[in-house]
């Protein structure tokens, strides 16, 4: 844009009023971070209470494929978490198909948990031909990988119950899991 320049009657460049000064630019930076500190800590909470319910549910559906196994292939409980996965038809007592592919191949983690399947109690007698002993009673548990996935970890048993541990801690026994808060 040309001004005529009153104190010499030519024509100059005129430019004050273009871009932003650097004060101007270092203020909206720093609101931009203020926005951003206030934001990404409920974002990681948000993160986290989905992640567990994620674990709750996982736990939930390892317990009924438990029984879906016992039901449908006469052999108890599951012998093994792999057990009760597999990714090839038709399904066989090693390989039934009931869960999930990525929570029964190591490293049996999903949504920022660990899994894990516990045989518990004597193994059956006599399991069907192919088939690997199942048991009388099982333990479930999902544990964070770490805090910022999960801040509480999960169990069940055969009763079907699901529980919880508010500060994330190893679930060893059935007895241990059944002494927990019950999730509601």
């Amino acid at each position: 844009m040309r001004t005529l320049d009153e104190s010499h009657g030519r024509k100059t460049n005129n430019l004050r009023g273009r871009g932003f000064s650097l004060i101007e630019l270092m203020i909206v930076v720093a609101i931009i971070l203020i926005i951003a500190a206030i934001a990404i800590p409920n974002f990681l909470r948000a993160k986290i209470s989905a992640n567990q319910a994620g674990a709750a549910s996982t736990v939930r559906s390892i317990t009924t494929a438990s029984v879906e196994y016992s039901t449908t292939w006469s052999d108890g409980l599951p012998p093994t978490l792999d057990s009760m996965g597999g990714v090839a038809a038709p399904a066989t007592c090693m390989g039934a198909l009931l869960i999930d592919p990525i929570i029964t191949t190591p490293p049996y983690q999903k949504s920022g948990y660990v899994f894990g399947y516990f045989p518990q109690g004597p193994a059956i007698t006599n399991p069907p031909p192919g088939c690997a002993a199942g048991y009388s009673a099982y333990l479930v548990t999902a544990l964070p990988i770490s805090v910022y996935t999960g801040t509480q970890s999960f169990c069940s048993d055969e009763p079907g119950i699901i529980h919880y541990d508010p500060a994330g801690g190893a679930i060893a026994t059935p007895a241990a899991c059944e002494a927990l808060n019950e999730l509601q």
